[in-house]
């Protein structure tokens, strides 16, 4: 079973990985492959500053973050254009990586690929079975992003209005935990629901 998670920035879409991820899924982390891509030494690197120039990449020899997130997301004309470019430089990387990580999987192992723009885009929703999307208010998103980003609320909302709306990441849905006010406990009880229903592929039901 290939299971795609999905849901807006802040929304606790991590969280629910991470959850997944101990309750016995091969979850892999296409946000994650995207940052090392563009760490130190990251693959993406060269590629980035023939198109962008070199001082998009900081002193440590990594993407500079805030550089591109003023220059993609900002409101510029360029911006849907930088956008575009980074995003056809990535994409590629990233999904060698996954198709990698993939291959790793134990047999039965449920596979939980966890893509934010899944709902963007086609060609992941072709690639998973179901989708399991995380939902919250808009309210609750721009609340969790500043207290662990320190971004300021403007900045949040620029990156909410490109993403998804709620409604379109819904339509998708085969599931959706909506996480406003849960605790770990309850958000970790609705997943458990989840897995024993067989949402995650007959080997994740119990007693198989």
């Amino acid at each position: 079973m290939r299971v795609g998670l999905t849901g807006g920035i802040g929304s606790g879409k991590s969280t629910v990985a991470a959850l997944l991820s101990a309750r016995g899924a091969k979850v892999i982390d296409t946000d994650a492959i995207s940052r090392a891509l563009t760490a130190p030494q990251g693959a993406a690197l060269p590629a980035i500053a023939a198109a962008f120039g070199a001082d998009m990449v900081d002193e440590h020899g990594a993407l500079d973050r805030a550089r591109m997130r003023q220059l993609a997301f900002g409101q510029a004309p360029e911006a849907l254009q930088a956008k575009q470019t980074l995003e056809h430089i990535l994409h590629p990387l990233i999904q060698a990586e996954t198709a990698r990580q993939a291959a790793q999987a134990e047999p039965g192992q449920p596979l939980v690929f966890d893509v934010p723009l899944l709902a963007e885009s086609a060609h992941w929703r072709g690639r998973v079975d179901k989708v399991l999307v995380i939902d919250c208010s808009e309210a609750t998103q721009i609340r969790r992003v500043m207290a662990r980003s320190g971004w300021p609320a403007q900045e949040v909302q620029r990156v909410i209005a490109l993403q998804a709306t709620r409604a379109e990441r819904r339509a998708i849905a085969d599931a959706v935990i909506l996480n406003d006010g849960l605790s770990l406990a309850q958000l970790q009880a609705e997943l458990d629901a989840l897995w024993q229903q067989g949402f995650f592929g007959p080997a994740a039901a119990p007693g198989v």
